[in-house]
């Protein structure tokens, strides 16, 4: 099986143009191709784990994966999937995003020895004269087909800015660009993507002619993606910092039955014929296949040791046992007490756990709180200090568990 098979196997492609052209091409290790990362924040999250893996799943089988950093089109802002403009971010703040993204990724992708590239399109976007661009590219796309783009129909009722019309030029001219300057003959993107990709293949047939061999794409599906990555309201982030790795492993212990056997398949370097012995699993064996997914992506994001610590913890605290040493843990000092108490809102504040006291009041009608294994009714409840002698544990609806010592 080549890994173009491997890839349809694993419920990867959706749509693809010129599909013999880049099944020989990437079955052969001979495509150049680009994903493009927006920097609107100092870390990748969970979401981003489609493209990481399918990055080094081709760059295995022989293929240049260029990893492209939206240090300019971060500054626009891409409208797919949005109901409202993005948060308008400095150069400085996306310079540091793009230098944190650069490490995570390393932890996926082989940079050494030109084996892959990551490029900024800052170094080309920021320099274009706005002018010349309009007489080179804008006569390239028609109004008309641009407003039947689904990134855009989906915006046209709550209102789309002229700047935000402005990024399927800026992402079809990254493609023309790496084409002609990195011999980049391919790009990867969500299905939310496709319209802004297609007019980079349409840009560089216009410009160079239809032999020019970079028309190809091939689109990852993000049927997953839309759902990953977040969880009650929060980002899935694979800076340990952010999510710990043992909050990270509990998300992903605690998907869907229906998502667990997709998520390993698609995300996981499991065999395929290991999967397909999991099609039938059932009941118990579901969780099973559950903790595989948890400690496999961990893995990936930081390694074994911690994989087995968050695994260990995670079992330990399902099994009533007492070892919860790996546990997001906050200290609380003197200061953090009014009176000799402390509130369980302000201590889910503390934590992060809870972006508001509003948020925190909600969870608590809704029964979504405990303080060990004790469901919270009343947002005013506090615990003193006595209460402090032994570990805190604060439960957030299934899957969010954080400890307090003091």
């Amino acid at each position: 099986m080549g890994i173009y098979e491997e890839l349809t196997a694993r419920g990867l492609i959706a749509q693809v143009t010129n599909e013999e052209e880049i099944r020989e091409m990437v079955n052969n290790g001979k495509a150049v191709f680009y994903i493009g990362f927006d920097c609107t924040a100092d870390s990748l999250t969970a979401g981003h784990f489609m493209a990481l893996t399918l990055m080094k799943r081709l760059q295995m089988a022989g293929n240049k994966p260029i990893a492209l950093i939206g240090g300019g089109t971060t500054m626009i802002g891409d409208p797919s999937g949005r109901t409202d403009m993005r948060k308008m971010l400095t150069r400085e703040d996306i310079d540091h995003n793009a230098a944190c993204f650069k490490k995570q990724m390393e932890r996926f992708i082989d940079f050494s020895d030109d084996k892959a590239l990551m490029i900024n399109n800052a170094d080309w976007l920021l320099n274009l004269n706005y002018v010349e661009l309009l007489r080179d590219v804008g006569s390239c796309f028609s109004v008309n087909n641009m407003l039947r783009a689904e990134c855009y129909k989906q915006r046209m009722e709550r209102g789309l800015s002229f700047l935000e019309f402005n990024y399927m030029i800026m992402q079809s001219y990254d493609f023309y660009y790496l084409f002609q300057n990195y011999n980049c003959n391919m790009q990867f993107g969500g299905d939310d993507q496709w319209s802004n990709m297609l007019g980079g293949t349409e840009l560089i047939r216009k410009k160079l002619g239809k032999d020019a061999h970079a028309m190809t794409i091939t689109l990852l599906t993000d049927a997953q993606g839309n759902k990953m990555g977040k969880t009650a309201g929060n980002a899935v982030w694979l800076d340990p910092n952010k999510t710990s790795p043992f909050e990270f492993y509990q998300y992903w212990r605690n998907v869907a039955d229906a998502d667990v056997l997709k998520c390993i398949r698609m995300l996981t370097f499991l065999p395929l014929d290991e999967i397909e012995k999991m099609d039938s699993w059932e009941g118990s064996q579901l969780n099973a296949a559950k903790e595989i997914l948890a400690f496999e992506l961990t893995k990936l994001v930081h390694g074994e040791e911690e994989a087995m610590k968050a695994q260990n913890a995670a079992r330990a605290l399902f099994a009533g046992g007492s070892d919860n040493s790996d546990m997001p843990t906050t200290i609380l000092t003197d200061n953090d007490f009014t009176e000799g108490e402390i509130s369980v809102l302000d201590m889910m504040l503390k934590a992060e756990m809870i972006k508001s006291k509003g948020e925190g009041r909600r969870l608590i009608d809704q029964g979504g709180v405990s303080v060990n294994e004790q469901k919270i009714s009343s947002p005013l409840t506090a615990l003193k200090l006595s209460d402090f002698d032994k570990d805190v544990i604060i439960k957030k609806g299934k899957k969010v568990f954080h400890k307090f010592t003091k």
